[in-house]
């Protein structure tokens, strides 16, 4: 969930994609519909975006944080759908974000501090982009996402719908079990979850969406009164609204239609998860299950790479060597927290295996970058 939660990881954030693009059969400088990346000026008190009419089709926005604070770059459609999103820019540094977009009308937003609606600015991207039809194994590679999301939402709704009955129920020691299990599947696909609108923080929001206007509701209120107080009495009407909530996202998910693109986008943002939220403790900070969502996240972006993988086997055969690679070095470091059929507790890990983790994950982030700007050519 996108609000303050983060602890950057400046040697993943100064990493930006390269490489050029396909749109409509010619190759653009830096994959934008309008010829060249789009220059955005972030700082603690502005958010230039050097255009804001754009043609219709891929856009690269190459963002320069000038200020103090850490910040965030989203494209908004209506009703705040994420069209796109780059986290973690540290002072100093500079990141791309490659989106696609079709005509309408979109808002962009700068988040120094990395919290809030953000810095906002108008976006009209005009005109019908030039389509070609993705090769065979990019069009298998959606396809076999949307069936593994298909299989992730399906479960989400039944690990919720028990935990639910958990909590209605008042069977603390039942729902606390069931916590981290459903919350697996929702970490799993979680960005697809978040571009629909304010559904994500109603489900998965922390205490600080009241800061935006919002009640604090979802997984992370019932799990404040199960770790906190153990008094659950009153969140029957919480969890009645997180099921209908988790009901519409998986509802929405299962009816959207991914690009290749994407998949190769939210395989980083997952890895983002993890770094912002999940190395920190700062996601699960009641109940310290962060170990179980790190894991989810993981699997998340590998499922996403292995769904591209036949095209990145084409493309860039060294990229999928360096990816497994890192992917296994991943899986070795937070393998020695595992506790049964779970995970350690965040709060047992000492500060130097908590670096081992954000080291791998580090070391997992720098190849990721690479794969957007390889299915994008």
């Amino acid at each position: 969930m996108r609000t303050t939660r983060f602890l950057v990881l400046a040697a993943a954030g100064a990493l930006a994609t390269t490489g050029l693009a396909a749109c409509g059969g010619q190759e653009k400088d830096a994959g934008t519909a309008d010829g060249g990346p789009i220059a955005v000026k972030a700082s603690d008190t502005a958010c230039e975006v050097g255009r804001t009419e754009l043609a219709a089709g891929q856009t690269v926005f190459e963002v320069t944080n000038s200020g103090a604070k850490v910040t965030e770059f989203y494209v908004y459609a209506a009703g705040d759908r994420v069209m796109g999103e780059v986290e973690n820019i540290a002072p100093g540094l500079k990141r791309e974000l490659r989106v696609e977009l079709p005509a309408g009308t979109y808002e962009t937003a700068c988040k120094p501090g990395m919290s809030g609606k953000g810095i906002r600015g108008a976006l009209k991207v005009s005109g019908t982009a030039a389509t070609v039809a993705p090769d065979a194994a990019l069009a298998e590679a959606t396809a076999s996402y949307q069936r593994y999301v298909a299989s992730q939402t399906a479960a989400l709704l039944t690990k919720t719908e028990e935990f639910v009955a958990a909590v209605k129920a008042g069977d603390v020691a039942k729902a606390k079990a069931l916590y981290p299990v459903a919350r697996t599947y929702w970490e799993r696909i979680e960005p697809v979850a978040e571009s629909f609108g304010d559904l994500d923080p109603k489900i998965d929001g922390r205490e600080e969406v009241v800061e935006e206007g919002m009640e604090f509701t979802g997984f992370h209120r019932i799990e404040k009164d199960l770790w906190t107080t153990g008094d659950i009495s009153a969140d029957g009407p919480i969890a009645d609204q997180l099921l209908t909530d988790v009901k519409a996202i998986v509802a929405k998910a299962n009816a959207e239609k991914l690009t290749p693109l994407q998949l190769a986008n939210g395989a980083k943002a997952l890895l983002d998860e993890v770094a912002s939220g999940k190395i920190t403790g700062e996601e699960e900070r009641y109940s310290h299950t962060d170990l179980w969502d790190f894991n989810a996240n993981l699997e998340g972006s590998k499922a996403a790479i292995a769904a591209l993988r036949p095209a990145l086997e084409q493309r860039a055969p060294e990229l999928v060597t360096q990816l497994d690679a890192e992917f296994a070095n991943v899986e070795t470091a937070l393998g020695k927290h595992r506790d049964g059929d779970g995970w350690k507790l965040h709060t047992a890990l000492s500060k130097a295996e908590l670096k081992e983790l954000s080291d791998s994950i580090n070391a997992l982030a720098e190849p990721i970058s690479k794969v957007a700007a390889v299915v994008a050519r």
